[in-house]
């Protein structure tokens, strides 16, 4: 798909889940970077695809299209994210609450603004999550603070709780909804789910 020989729609693989569709990688993205040397069009490989993919459901039934795509970015600037970053309406940015994580913010925050202003003018983060927050420790309060104090009001009420049954689901090959629906940590990404939902709403509406 981001060398151009298939369409996004084509590669997208139906789960367990109703309504919901999956494009998976797999190791030949070791070689993307070296693949597309050269290339001028390479940060707009996967925009070009999500605006095929939009043009390709226009003539399709409601009921047969997607209200969201979710792109899962590495947690490095490399050619995937760039193009991730490219192709996005938004940013969500999940946060461990553990110490290291709150250098990589101001890091982060800087790539944004210049992909905005070089590659993506419309790009801006939508939220920001807690995640592994675990509510005895000082640790994770004092990071959870600082998160708050940072982004303000774009990060979310929900917070992701350290949870062990969110550890295993993956072993088990499924998301925590269907691995455990009811534990504590479902329940925060629902919660958060809707918080999402809501948000973009009244960004709409505004």
């Amino acid at each position: 798909m981001l060398v151009g020989e298939a369409g996004l729609i084509d590669v997208a693989v139906p789960t367990a889940v109703p309504g919901l569709s999956v494009v998976p990688a797999n190791a030949d993205l070791v070689g993307l970077e070296n693949e597309m040397q050269g290339d001028a069009g390479r940060p707009f490989k996967l925009r070009d695809a999500v605006n095929g993919l939009v043009g390709a459901l226009r003539n399709r039934p409601a009921d047969q299209g997607f209200s969201y795509v979710l792109i899962d970015c590495p947690p490095s600037l490399s050619l995937l994210t760039l193009n991730a970053l490219t192709a996005a309406n938004a940013v969500l940015v999940p946060v461990q609450c553990e110490f290291f994580a709150l250098e990589g913010i101001s890091q982060l925050k800087d790539t944004i603004d210049q992909i905005k202003g070089a590659l993506n003018p419309a790009l801006e983060i939508q939220g920001v999550v807690l995640t592994m927050h675990d509510a005895r420790t000082s640790l994770s309060r004092e990071v959870a603070d600082n998160v708050r104090a940072f982004f303000g009001p774009k990060v979310y009420e929900s917070v992701i709780p350290r949870n062990t049954r969110v550890a295993e689901a993956p072993s088990h090959g499924k998301p925590i909804l269907l691995y455990d629906y009811d534990c504590a940590g479902s329940q925060a990404y629902i919660r958060l789910a809707t918080e999402i939902i809501e948000r973009e709403r009244r960004h709409k509406a505004a």
